[in-house]
């Protein structure tokens, strides 16, 4: 060859198709292929170790195998035809499966392209091609390697993802169709529920249920804030004190929650009133509204606690606006009972307080005093220290409460009580 014959080589030259013809029919011979796929496999394996195992590594061989016989095919052709087998898919459907990452996917094809590179070289190098045609070679193989690797994980991303959604939203029925069951009652076998949910039913039970009042286009579709809800679930478990978390999505910006609880005496702890409440408010961020149960022990405790902070949430989204974002049950159950019937409620409310049902600003300051006065046990100096005034003040104020009452607080303390708790959860909303 000249010099000017060698100036003349390029990547689509007859000279470079010449070479690679060789080196395609060397290479596609069986015990060849299968040294190169061997090769690739091994360098793949050692840096995505999640496809060692014998089910993976048998997928990925297959894969490699098909990428190299279509590869190898079409190097010797001017036009680059892109016609990806059905043995990737197969592999990147298997990595959804399987539960891995995208970025499992996405390694695999990185340092599959690598692999190819090195080897390519060492092939071209081994026989001993003129520098001319050496460079032209590497450039036509770097250029088709690249290309064909970029289009295969562009392609088969999309096959990982339509798998990966069918996968949990297969995941997701399953879940849903045993959470409704147990819910309902159904007779179910409890430790294969407890398998198919992957949470253990025979254990104390804290359900809460989460949800935001905002839209969810405003915070980036339900996808996203359903994300948000499940993440906040498992860090309020967290605060909780375990690990163990069981969620289900209830709408585009709801989820019920159940928090697993092994040790009998921390249920105990939380089930006081407003202990949960205590606990995980600073870990709360807007726009996530929480109401929690009573904890329970097993499937009746699942159903029951379930039930209550299902109840906690009705009240909460009756209440005033910019009430706490975290409600208890233990602490609106008389309100959540009273308030089930709503005529009742009203005339409760009106009877019990008559003068101090007033939407006056006289008439709230002693509703307050009164509340506070029976949750201190009717200790003046208590109601003082809690509503940070004189306790004069308090014994002043509670002789004009019983004059506008008619009768002594004491006569009709239970009633009374109620009808402010209807009013602390509802606001004036609960008011004639």
């Amino acid at each position: 060859m000249t010099a000017a014959d060698a100036n003349r080589v390029g990547p689509n030259s007859e000279v470079v198709r010449e070479w690679l013809a060789d080196y395609v029919f060397e290479t596609m011979r069986s015990e060849t292929l299968e040294q190169v796929v061997e090769r690739l496999d091994n360098a793949i394996v050692a840096q995505v170790p999640e496809l060692a195992d014998r089910d993976m590594s048998r997928d990925l061989a297959a894969s490699t195998r098909a990428h190299a016989r279509t590869m190898l095919s079409g190097l010797t052709t001017d036009s680059f035809e892109f016609v990806l087998p059905e043995e990737p898919h197969a592999l990147a459907r298997t990595i959804a499966r399987r539960g891995f990452e995208l970025r499992v996917l996405l390694r695999t094809y990185h340092t599959g392209m690598e692999a190819v590179l090195d080897y390519m070289s060492e092939a071209v190098d081994q026989r001993k091609a003129p520098p001319e045609i050496e460079r032209a070679v590497m450039m036509r193989l770097f250029e088709r390697t690249t290309k064909w690797v970029s289009m295969s994980v562009e392609r088969l991303t999309d096959t990982y993802m339509e798998e990966r959604e069918r996968v949990l939203r297969a995941a997701l029925n399953r879940r849903t169709e045993t959470v409704r069951a147990l819910l309902a009652g159904d007779d179910l076998d409890i430790d294969q529920a407890s398998v198919r949910l992957g949470y253990r039913l025979s254990q104390q039970h804290l359900a809460f249920v989460l949800w935001t009042d905002e839209a969810t286009a405003e915070t980036g579709g339900d996808g996203e804030m359903l994300g948000l809800l499940d993440r906040v679930a498992t860090r309020l478990a967290n605060a909780l004190g375990t690990g163990r978390v069981l969620t289900l999505p209830s709408g585009a910006s709801a989820m019920w929650a159940w928090a697993g609880l092994e040790d009998a005496g921390r249920a105990a702890e939380l089930s006081a009133p407003g202990a949960p409440e205590r606990i995980v408010r600073g870990q709360l961020e807007a726009p996530v509204r929480v109401a929690f149960g009573v904890p329970a022990a097993q499937v009746a405790g699942f159903r029951g606690s379930h039930r209550e902070a299902v109840a906690a949430r009705h009240v909460a989204e009756r209440g005033p606006a910019g009430a706490d974002r975290v409600t208890g049950y233990r602490e609106v159950e008389i309100a959540y009972l009273a308030g089930a019937d709503e005529a009742a409620m009203h005339g409760l409310v009106a009877r019990e307080l008559r003068a101090l049902a007033g939407r006056d600003a006289n008439a709230a300051r002693l509703r307050a005093t009164l509340h506070a006065y029976l949750r201190c046990h009717r200790s003046p100096e208590g109601t003082a220290q809690l509503l940070g005034v004189h306790k004069n003040t308090v014994r002043y104020r509670i002789q004009r409460i019983e004059e506008l009452l008619g009768h002594p607080i004491e006569q009709r303390s239970l009633p009374l009580e109620i009808a402010l708790a209807c009013l602390a959860a509802y606001g004036v909303d609960a008011l004639p």
